[in-house]
């Protein structure tokens, strides 16, 4: 069964997509709705209203694939991201790397160049 971390990276993968098309939007709208129902499901069996015999995750280990980032140093950008769900920054970066692509090729390519060389 999927778990709420799953649908969560599915739905930063999607949203961090260079080029999205309908299937992607098809696909962003179906995670939602399937978070969003996990969610009410559980704030119901919380409260009491409707308790399930089945649970609402998968008997499957946990994923610890979903990771925090641990990065530290006197920049806002690093007290912004520090400690934040690396999937979910990934994703942000991804977007701006677009965003350079176009703007500034030159920056874009010397980002590229450097990643390359690690």
């Amino acid at each position: 069964m999927i778990t709420e971390n799953d649908l969560i990276e599915a739905i930063a993968e999607c949203q961090g997509q260079r080029n999205p098309n309908a299937n992607t939007c098809i696909k962003l709208a179906a995670y939602y709705t399937i978070l969003n129902n996990l969610q009410a499901t559980a704030e119901k069996n919380s409260v009491g209203v409707s308790k399930k015999e089945t649970p609402t995750y998968s008997y499957a280990p946990p994923d610890n694939s979903e990771t925090t980032v641990n990065y530290q140093s006197d920049s806002e950008f690093s007290k912004l991201i520090d400690g934040k769900s690396a999937v979910k920054i990934w994703a942000v970066m991804d977007e701006l790397m677009s965003a350079v692509s176009l703007f500034n090729v030159k920056l874009y390519n010397d980002v590229m160049r450097k990643l390359n060389e690690i």
